[in-house]
């Protein structure tokens, strides 16, 4: 049976209200994180007494340190250096769980509690080996650590807390089997913190009954919340030359430190990098095909301003918290409302500000629409006129004698004067006096 509660806020001013272990909160002290996120300030009261939790926070909310804290915090306070994995936290890209692992390795400066990154693409035996030295913390991808579970070697029968960051995420990369078998290896008595950006995915609530079984709820969004720091906008364009132009010409005009150009296929992003550095553009490519080592290649570039524009595919639209990335740039409709959301999550971050642009031709106006409808908002219609198009967004149809955006015109009919037959005879008799028919004449007798 599954509990759902909202609690109330704790006026937390700042993490030592929470009276956190003395390293970590030394740890925070020293990494400059002084005021708690309102996702922190929900989580980490509730998450210290060991309640399962389902909590949904937008991208960027803070969540990392949310389930961090809470479960380090149990670590030290109990200490047990010989029960092997004791958290597992389970992500669905690479780049989410390095994130995390460097976050985590920051935390435990100072303690003798050690964090490992397994996930594809890394040495195997030296992942076995990290397993066997009874690390801690582990930061996984569901793949990897379903490798090691088939070999035996990621006993997980001790394990205090499990932690599924971006649910959604994984469910759409369709590592749903794989989360739940990863699940069923792990103590039951364990306790399971299950983070998403949304719930209205459809599978997020069923996971959340299967690996949860009792939790409470903490909704701190939904997916139609407005964005308040992100100013959205939309440039319609004729065709993809047209807006392979369009793009050059924001980049190169737009004030921004960093910029993230989104498309729907590896193609595409491998197709417009050229383009765009022929116009001076120091840009760089990041999709699914790249090998592991040409991925965190790319994103130290990108992380270290040596390029500022990052053309991507999703993979990048979730997990990534890079900061400086000022503008986004959707070159191509995204194909429903919440891939939108979390491309354009990548920027606005930590109440910054963030620019977001979506390129929009005739064949993705209906998309554009729908996406409008789902969120509830009015994006704002922009124009740049040195390269105004020809499509200016649908006309409006006659159809069956209706206009859109108007009542049908209805004609009223003159009525036309009644035709009379003029006959040569009785032109004749104009004037003459008519004799009288025989029945006038019986009635006057």
């Amino acid at each position: 049976m599954t509990e759902v509660t909202t609690p109330a806020t704790p006026a937390s001013a700042d993490f030592s209200s929470f009276d956190l272990h003395g390293a970590l909160q030394q740890a925070l002290t020293k990494n400059g994180f002084e005021t708690p996120t309102p996702v922190q300030q929900r989580t980490i009261p509730a998450s210290l007494t060991r309640q399962n939790l389902l909590v949904s926070a937008k991208t960027g909310s803070g969540k990392t340190l949310a389930f961090l804290l809470p479960s380090l915090h149990y670590l030290l306070v109990n200490p047990n250096f010989y029960a092997g994995t004791r958290v597992l936290v389970l992500v669905p890209t690479r780049e989410l769980a390095q994130q995390i692992h460097l976050q985590c390795q920051q935390l435990l400066e100072g303690t003798s509690l050690k964090a490992a990154l397994i996930t594809g693409g890394e040495d195997f035996k030296k992942q076995q080996n990290a397993l066997r030295k009874n690390t801690a913390v582990v930061i996984a991808t569901p793949g990897r650590i379903l490798e090691l579970l088939t070999l035996d070697t990621a006993p997980f029968e001790n394990l205090d807390t499990l932690i599924l960051d971006e649910a959604d995420r994984m469910l759409d990369m369709g590592f749903s089997d794989d989360v739940l078998t990863i699940a069923k290896q792990c103590n039951e008595n364990r306790q399971t913190l299950l983070f998403s950006a949304t719930l209205t995915h459809a599978g997020v609530l069923k996971m959340a009954d299967k690996v949860l079984k009792k939790y409470e709820l903490i909704a701190l969004n939904t997916l139609r919340d407005e964005l308040p720091h992100i100013q959205q906008q939309i440039v319609l364009a004729d065709d993809n030359p047209h807006k392979e132009q369009l793009l050059a010409w924001l980049l190169l005009n737009e004030t921004f430190e960093k910029a993230l150009v989104f498309s729907n296929s590896r193609a595409q992003a491998d197709a417009l990098c050229d383009p765009v550095r022929a116009k001076g553009v120091r840009a760089i490519v990041l999709h699914g095909d790249m090998d592991q080592k040409e991925r965190q290649r790319v994103m130290k570039l990108f992380r270290d301003g040596v390029v500022n524009v990052l053309i991507a595919t999703d993979l990048a639209a979730r997990g990534l918290d890079i900061k400086g990335i000022q503008l986004v740039i959707n070159f191509e409709v995204p194909r429903n409302g919440i891939n939108y959301l979390h491309r354009i999550g990548r920027t606005g971050r930590s109440d910054e500000t963030g620019l977001t642009i979506t390129l929009v031709k005739h064949t993705e106006w209906n998309l554009m629409a729908g996406i409008e409808r789902f969120l509830r908002q009015s994006f704002i219609r922009r124009s740049i006129k040195e390269l105004a198009g020809k499509f200016q967004g649908p006309k409006k149809l006659k159809a069956s004698g209706k206009t859109t955006g108007g009542k049908k015109k209805v004609e009223t009919k003159k009525e036309k004067p009644e035709k009379v037959k003029v006959r040569h005879r009785d032109q004749k008799n104009i004037g003459k006096r008519r004799a009288p028919s025989v029945e006038n004449s019986n009635a006057s007798t």
